[in-house]
């Protein structure tokens, strides 16, 4: 697909440079045995995208409580043991991780899971998780990178049988496929049949984060955000003063695409609220 050049529109929430520093992640790496680096994508040979309403297989729980979550994030969830932690941020489409890192840095105390439709990205960052853990797990500030993990699964399919009802705080699609054909229209990952799995799975005031570079996707999830009667834009100073807002503008490998392309960066944060509340 070939992506129309497009003008910024004058909405607050159209682009602008972040406040603060924030690593971008660029073009993931890994060593091979003389300790050289190498690009990533010329090892793992990977689509940009891939279609979300293929029937995959992806094994998921049957509900919330018989998920396991040892294997994600075995320091909050001992083998055995009942544990009331729980996963508070959802990166989906995390791609190679660049958020979920930033989120595990920023936020310490919370618990933040990288959903990826594509195995061998999940297998990147999974690995990549692996190496932050072993590389902080002597430090006794900050974050060792045991409250981050990445699940391969569909979300647009499966995100009800992993978050139970009001769990989550905080929801992120960043530079999501933009699916520019009308008759695909029903594969983007935001509509008004996923805005109520949404609204189901984010606790009252809990927020949307949304991301991208194309004008027209921009103006379609604004759209059927601002029409759904269990959300609201968060706009002036509280949108300014957020800490998330910087890296969800450059923490990702396809916010340093864009950059570097000197392309716009379109986004927008939308709150959950109560039926009650939308005026």
């Amino acid at each position: 697909n070939v992506r129309m050049e497009v003008e910024s529109v004058s909405n607050p929430a159209t682009e602008v440079k972040p406040t603060t520093e924030a690593t971008v992640e660029e073009t993931p790496t890994t060593e091979n045995a003389t300790g050289k680096k190498r690009k990533l994508n010329k090892y793992f040979r990977v689509h940009a995208h891939r279609n979300p309403l293929s029937d995959g297989e992806y094994d998921h729980p049957l509900s919330p409580d018989a998920m396991d979550w040892n294997k994600h994030y075995p320091k909050y969830f001992p083998a055995g043991e009942t544990s009331l932690a729980k996963v508070s941020f959802a990166d989906i489409g995390c791609g190679y991780g660049g958020l979920t890192v930033a989120l595990g840095g920023l936020f310490p105390d919370k618990l933040t899971l990288g959903i990826e439709i594509r195995p061998k990205v999940v297998e990147y960052v999974a690995d990549r998780i692996q190496k932050l853990r072993e590389k902080n797990k002597d430090v006794t500030t900050g974050t060792d990178y045991n409250n981050i993990s990445v699940l391969m699964t569909n979300a647009m399919k499966y995100l009800p049988n992993y978050f139970s009802k009001g769990q989550l705080e905080k929801i992120f699609f960043l530079f999501p496929d933009p699916h520019f054909k009308k008759s695909n229209h029903r594969r983007r990952i935001v509509s008004p049949t996923l805005l109520a799995e949404y609204a189901y799975t984010l606790a009252i005031g809990g927020k949307i984060y949304a991301v991208t570079d194309v004008l027209d996707l921009f103006q379609w999830m604004t759209q059927h955000l601002s029409e759904h009667p269990l959300f609201e834009q968060v706009l002036g100073e509280e949108l300014e003063n957020d800490p998330v807002i910087p890296l969800i503008l450059s923490s990702s490998e396809e916010a340093g695409k864009v950059e570097r392309a000197q392309g716009d960066k379109h986004y927008a944060v939308y709150r959950r609220i109560a039926n009650s509340n939308r005026k």
